[in-house]
């Protein structure tokens, strides 16, 4: 029994010793050192030996399972450290290569394009104004003299919710929220950006969403040149000194008398080219004196207070400046297309 176990030890030591991995020595272990392993074995015939005989042989049965353990456990150790070390030789990095340039985000260009108009106004003392984007049929039409079955209705195909609540088709709502906010009492020098919807198919130059920056001011006395006053500062501050205006007159049923404004085309300055349809002109925005129906309807005595309005449409004012020929480039979120303006 003693020449068994030493048999044992030798065998189990010289293949712990040829382990090359852990789930060798994994198996090595359960196999000599488990319930069922032939050392466990050998000391369970240690019943049939003398009382003198025991305990030398239970003696070498505890030092060979404590060599096996111990180089077991030694082999561990280094098989470990070695695995450690490839792992840290194969995952290490080479602290002298160039680093890898981290993408950074920027301002979406409409939102440039619409602190940059913010910016132009309150240099001339307006104040920004905001309002919901779900709104009343009162306070998208009727309150903008546009009646139940205006035909001017027609012009803003509409995202109706319900009868009475609806996606707005323009930010002028702001605009008769503030007016009753003053109770009538003047002045009021307000810019509405934001979001509206319409019903438009998306092409190069429309779309179902889009963003305005609309104009009011009332006060006594106001006039068509105060108007005009007011562009020829803000073209001339977001397009450059070198641009020329011109008011067109329009109609709209919220202004009395309306006109549209023209900007000197900057391509070919005048002259006429294919950008401008060879007028030497393109269109940029609507204004007009505030009607008075509009002004009674908000709390305003038309008799003692005029004013005008205008709107413009962001994307817009956004493709004339940065020469863009598809409004749809504007909501893809190609970051080839946006990583042209970070610096704009």
């Amino acid at each position: 029994m003693l020449d068994r176990l030493q048999e044992l030890k030798d065998e189990a030591l010289n293949k712990v010793k040829e382990a090359t991995n852990l789930k060798d020595l994994k198996e090595l272990r359960i196999a000599y050192l488990g319930k069922k392993g032939p050392i466990q074995e050998v000391m369970k015939g240690m019943g049939k030996l003398s009382k003198e005989e025991r305990p030398k042989v239970g003696q070498v049965a505890n030092d060979v399972r404590e060599a096996v353990t111990a180089l077991i456990e030694e082999k561990e150790q280094k098989l470990e450290e070695e695995a450690l070390s490839a792992k840290l030789k194969e995952e290490s990095v080479d602290v002298t290569l160039p680093g890898r340039p981290i993408s950074k985000g920027s301002r979406h260009p409409l939102t440039t394009v619409v602190e940059t108009i913010e910016d132009v106004f309150i240099g001339m003392g307006f104040t920004v104004a905001e309002g919901p984007e779900v709104e009343t049929d009162y306070y998208n039409f009727e309150s903008l003299n546009l009646p139940k079955h205006h035909p001017a209705r027609d012009m803003q195909d509409t995202f109706f919710i319900t009868n009475d609540l609806l996606l707005r088709t323009q930010t002028s709502p702001v605009q008769t929220r503030t007016m009753e906010k003053h109770e009538g009492k003047g002045p009021v020098k307000i810019i509405c950006p934001g979001k509206v919807y319409r019903r438009d198919e998306d092409d190069a130059t429309h779309s179902h969403q889009f963003m305005q920056i609309e104009g009011l001011v009332i006060d006594e006395n106001i006039r068509m040149s105060d108007l005009k006053g007011i562009f020829e500062q803000f073209v001339k501050r977001y397009f450059g000194e070198g641009r020329e205006i011109r008011l067109r007159p329009s109609y709209f049923p919220f202004t009395e008398p309306s006109a549209e404004l023209d900007v000197s085309c900057a391509i070919c300055g005048g002259e006429g080219c294919r950008t401008c349809k060879q007028t030497g002109w393109i269109e940029v925005l609507g204004s007009g004196m505030v009607h008075p129906n509009v002004l009674r309807m908000s709390g305003f005595d038309p008799e003692k207070y005029t004013g005008f309005a205008f709107g413009m449409g962001v994307e817009r004012f956004a493709m004339l400046k940065y020469g863009v020929d598809d409004i749809r480039h504007f909501y893809t979120n190609d970051t080839r297309f946006l990583s042209q303006f970070k610096r704009v």
